[in-house]
């Protein structure tokens, strides 16, 4: 993971954690995410979105070096799925997202609202049905947006840490980057294996000039394995 977006450093970090999968009328919880449905038809979802991201210390990062640490962040906000096109076995999906989420800094004694970000994306999932567990791909492509708060956090630079190589900087709202993301995964049995890779590409940002921006492609990725060791007597559609 860098330690944020245009970081030319990184870190790598494990998480294990329990996790379960709910899939109710009103929520839904499938491991790593958490949505609630504010509106769900045949085309479209309103529902609730999240993210987060890891501190950082800034004596850890060359460009930060001197300034305050990033602490761990958190978002959240609505976000609406339109459906473009599903076949009748539901093995393949395109859709498309409209998440708008605030977000918000914590050093776990108070909540600092940090500003807002937009991402529309497109989106398309398939999945391979094959005895003994299926196969599921998909990828995200969409811009990133802004606000001239939530660029401050990540890439201002104050006239108190202004050193020869990094002036002060302060960054205007607007178009955020490019995002790609792509995931592939794998059940059987009990069993679970994902593997993902998202990549940001920068070029064009509003913030790409901040001396903070080391480089104008960062890539988050990493895998995860799961073991699913209980399950309800009454089962639903995977994507209710």
């Amino acid at each position: 993971m860098p330690d944020y977006r245009g970081s030319d450093e990184s870190r790598y970090y494990v998480f294990p954690y329990p996790y379960i999968i709910y899939r109710g009328d009103m929520l839904k919880i499938d491991g790593e995410d958490i949505r609630g449905f504010l509106l769900k038809t045949d085309r479209l979802n309103l529902d609730v979105s999240g993210n987060g991201s890891a501190p950082v210390k800034s004596t850890d990062n060359k460009a930060r070096r001197g300034m305050s640490d990033l602490d761990p962040t958190f978002e959240i906000g609505p976000s609406l799925e339109v459906l473009v096109s599903q076949n009748k076995e539901k093995t393949y999906k395109i859709s498309l997202s409209f998440p708008a989420r605030a977000l918000f800094s914590t050093n776990f004694s108070e909540v600092i609202y940090q500003g807002w970000i937009f991402n529309p994306r497109l989106n398309m999932e398939m999945i391979k049905r094959v005895p003994g567990g299926d196969w599921n791909w998909g990828i995200e492509l969409g811009p990133v947006w802004g606000d001239q708060g939530y660029h401050d956090y990540y890439y201002r630079v104050d006239p108190a840490f202004a050193i020869p190589g990094r002036p002060a900087y302060s960054p205007q709202g607007g178009y955020s980057g490019l995002q790609m993301t792509t995931y592939i995964g794998k059940r059987f049995k009990g069993w679970k294996l994902s593997m993902f890779a998202r990549t940001d590409f920068l070029n064009g940002a509003v913030f790409s000039d901040s001396p903070l921006v080391k480089t104008n492609t960062s890539i988050l990725a990493g895998f995860a394995i799961s073991y699913l060791f209980w399950t309800s007597s009454t089962m639903v559609e995977a994507d209710k």
